[in-house]
């Protein structure tokens, strides 16, 4: 079979895909990689369609069999797909095919009668609490690199270091997402009464506490920031930001992946020393030390508790031991 290609801009408008992107977009407050991810995924399915049946099936998607579904899972699971990855793009030809029929466009969703691939939930990976001790406490205690050759050499580097640490702690204490931290604006943060309010997938706004070290954190990099700043003589054009780079714009996911690995490699083997790493390990010291799932699933910002459930394999241990030393039956 041909390879399928990009997202076709004939098939895009002809089954209204922008528009429903733009009604995800607009009325659902999806994010924009959501909704280039949902593009990306319909857009497949037609083309695996077209190429299958000719023009015919693509022409009208009532027309749509679920023998149709069960040969483009299949296509999926040829190309090596893992499970997790089939579900979501059915579940994104099943969002569409919702709307389709919502809009009046088809009499029945086919897409929604196909049963979705179940698939194991793979338990995170997350540092112990002695590796961010070691992390946030040793690694990143000192500035011990800032002794450059010059002035504003020193001043970048303090700037760097502020920032990186103040990104850190944010991830690990409050467990944000790194499209939450991108986003930060300035006005979300309220420093004096220890407080975020972040928002969310979804667009949905949550109010999240602050720790002291977080604040302690934020402080300092308001402070060198605005020095630094001052020193260069240059505008801040991303300043509604929290977290900028060196040239005063926005900083990018990129950015935040590089710095978040280039720290936990001091600490950990992980395979993944991703943002994520340090979200998972907020969520499992919280249910190690105490905290209840719900609390848990909303500083997380999860819809739902089943997806904060899996956390609690993690700490299942931690559960076991607490009950052989304080139950007299254990």
């Amino acid at each position: 079979m041909k390879e399928i290609q990009g997202p076709s801009e004939t098939l895009s408008e002809y089954y209204a895909l922008g528009e429903f992107v733009e009604y995800m977009r607009a009325q659902r407050k999806y994010s924009e990689h959501t909704c280039k991810a949902y593009s990306k995924d319909i857009t497949q399915f037609y083309e695996f369609l077209s190429l299958q049946h000719g023009g015919e099936k693509a022409a009208d998607p009532g027309l749509v069999t679920r023998i149709d579904m069960r040969l483009f899972l299949g296509f999926l699971l040829k190309k090596g797909l893992q499970p997790k990855s089939i579900a979501r793009k059915l579940a994104s030809v099943k969002s569409f095919y919702n709307y389709l029929l919502e809009t009046g466009r088809i009499k029945v969703s086919v897409p929604a009668q196909v049963v979705t691939p179940r698939f194991s939930k793979t338990v995170p990976g997350f540092l112990n609490e002695e590796q961010t001790e070691t992390l946030f406490d040793h690694i990143l205690a000192a500035p011990q690199h800032l002794s450059g050759s010059s002035k504003n050499t020193r001043y970048e580097d303090e700037f760097t270091y502020s920032r990186d640490r103040a990104i850190l702690e944010l991830l690990y204490g409050c467990g944000l997402r790194i499209s939450e931290v991108v986003h930060l604006e300035r006005e979300q943060v309220n420093i004096e009464q220890g407080f975020m309010k972040i928002n969310g997938k979804g667009n949905k706004q949550r109010v999240l506490p602050l720790g002291s070290y977080a604040v302690e954190a934020l402080k300092n990099y308001f402070e060198v920031k605005r020095n630094f700043f001052r020193m260069k003589k240059g505008e801040v054009s991303a300043a509604a930001y929290v977290f900028v780079t060196k040239k005063g714009i926005g900083i990018y996911p990129v950015l935040v992946q590089r710095l978040t690995k280039k720290y936990l490699s001091a600490v950990t083997e992980l395979k993944y020393k991703n943002p994520h790493a340090l979200r998972h390990s907020f969520a499992t010291h919280m249910l190690n030390n105490g905290a209840d799932l719900k609390s848990v699933s909303e500083m997380l910002g999860h819809a739902n508790l089943t997806t904060t459930e899996i956390y609690t394999h993690v700490t299942f241990g931690r559960v076991r031991e607490v009950y052989d030393k304080a139950h007299p039956r254990a």
